[in-house]
């Protein structure tokens, strides 16, 4: 009995779990929100003052002032406190920027034709040779020109309203060649009361060829009408280190090299490249051209180090991937208060303030998954028939769980003893034999019989067989000769 009811048990409950709605939560489609908050522009321009002392007629000093751009591209915020990775070659001049200005300066003044570039060049005149040749540097005694370059570099986070001013940073570590990260920490204001979002940073890069990937950057200067692009990528064959992992479609429908060569030299060179995985920093664009590739994010972390900046979350983030979880599980009635306490923490966080207008104008909507009601309600899409065939292998276990009860119940009355009548017995008399009387029986009542009293009997007395003493009942030795009894 106990097996049947377990059975019907199982069979009725497994219709009703087949009938009801998957309520297992689906990956978040937004895989790319996590790092996108912490995208910022970078643009580096190098500041040159150069005076000229001229010595060939009377001793004239030109000054001059120069603001050459070194390079402008993407990069990511690693903790709070505002330090950023990008590429060496957005922060740092391959070139010179003093032999440009000593180019500038020379032909402007003495009206000669020397090319504004950063090579150094000779004249045919042997004296404006010899005072251009002392103008470059480095700086000497007999030097012609002394020369000052700074570099400035502009941080534009990712917020709205877009910052039209940005903040300044400055190069904290710089790496070996112009596609290696390199480290930079705001030296002005970096916006939010407890810190910026970060990017979280993966443990490795996916071994696997044809690893989807994400690649979010700016094209330029974030502006109303120019927010951050994201394109979708994925993973070649090999390469590691400095010389960067290539990108491969596994259809060989796009040339992915070239499309991503095309973006990276369009402005978003050192984008982060985001796994498909966890929404997380597995590299960084470099190159470009025909020839886009991935510096991983084992680089990265190594660039960190030597630089002592130590990648972290901060508190905008928590609150952030707690309101995005709910977003994207379609909980918009609770997500809405998170995203609410993020733009309070930080005012501008695009994507919080974008998922804010989604959440409030779907909550309790029918796509609210948090409000919705029973799949009873008129215009459910939940078929009922699960729920009626449910019920109806529920009521016939409970019948036949009522018949089996009641089978048990009987199988046990025919072996059972006839049961005495209610009330006092009556006396059933013996069968006579042919030709006796019938003869009176007078029976006592056993309560009115004499009990009889019982008969004390003394334990029997023991006696030692050697010397004859009297032994004790619990003696095992004659006390007087020591023999054993």
């Amino acid at each position: 009995m106990s097996r049947l009811t377990a059975l019907v048990g199982a069979t009725a409950m497994t219709v009703v779990v087949l009938g009801l709605p998957a309520l297992a939560h689906e990956h978040p489609s937004g895989i790319t929100d996590l790092v996108t908050p912490a995208v910022v522009r970078v643009e580096a321009t190098a500041h040159v003052e150069i005076t000229l002392l001229d010595h060939i007629g009377d001793l004239v000093h030109v000054e001059r002032a120069y603001d050459l751009p070194i390079g402008k591209g993407t990069g990511i915020v690693v903790n709070p406190e505002g330090a950023i990775v990008t590429l060496t070659r957005i922060v740092q001049s391959p070139d010179d920027v003093r032999i440009y200005a000593a180019n500038k300066v020379f032909s402007e003044h003495h009206k000669v034709k020397v090319p504004a570039d950063f090579k150094r060049h000779k004249l045919d005149d042997p004296q404006l040779d010899r005072h251009l040749r002392d103008c470059y540097p480095p700086k000497r005694p007999t030097a012609t020109c002394i020369i000052n370059a700074t570099t400035s570099i502009t941080i534009f986070p990712n917020i709205s309203p877009p910052d039209a001013k940005g903040f300044t940073a400055e190069v904290v570590k710089a790496g070996s060649g112009p596609d290696t990260p390199a480290v930079l920490v705001p030296t002005g204001r970096a916006d939010g009361s407890v810190g910026m979002p970060t990017a979280p940073l993966a443990d490795k890069v996916p071994d696997k060829p044809g690893s989807p990937t994400n690649v979010a950057g700016f094209l330029g200067r974030p502006a109303a009408k120019l927010q951050h692009t994201v394109e979708i990528a994925h993973l070649g064959q090999g390469g590691a280190g400095q010389g960067g992992r290539p990108f491969s479609d596994p259809e060989k429908k796009v040339d992915e090299p070239v499309k991503l060569g095309g973006l990276a030299d369009r402005g978003m060179i050192g984008a982060p490249v985001i796994g498909d995985k966890d929404g997380h920093v597995i590299g960084m664009l470099v190159g470009g051209g025909k020839d886009a590739r991935m510096v991983g994010v084992r680089e990265i972390t190594a660039a960190l180090a030597a630089a002592g900046v130590t990648p972290r979350r901060g508190a905008v983030d928590a609150t952030f991937e707690a309101a995005l979880t709910r977003f994207h599980t379609k909980y918009y009635t609770e997500s809405a208060p998170g995203f609410q306490r993020v733009l309070e923490l930080y005012p501008g966080h695009i994507v919080a303030g974008a998922h804010l207008k989604t959440s409030l104008a779907k909550r309790g909507t029918p796509e609210d998954a948090g409000t919705k009601q029973t799949p009873l309600r008129q215009g459910s899409s939940i078929p009922l028939w699960p729920f009626i065939a449910a019920a109806g292998v529920l009521f016939v276990a409970a019948l036949l769980g009522a018949f089996f009860l009641w089978r048990r119940g009987r199988a046990p009355a025919a072996a059972a003893p006839p049961r005495p009548p209610d009330g006092p017995v009556a006396a059933v008399r013996p069968r006579l034999d042919e030709g006796s009387t019938e003869t009176v029986v007078v029976r006592r009542d056993q309560a009115l019989q004499p009990t009889p009293n019982p008969v004390l009997t003394a334990p029997e007395q023991r006696y030692c067989t050697g010397c004859g003493m009297r032994l004790g009942h619990g003696h095992r030795f004659c006390g007087y000769c020591g023999l054993p009894t």
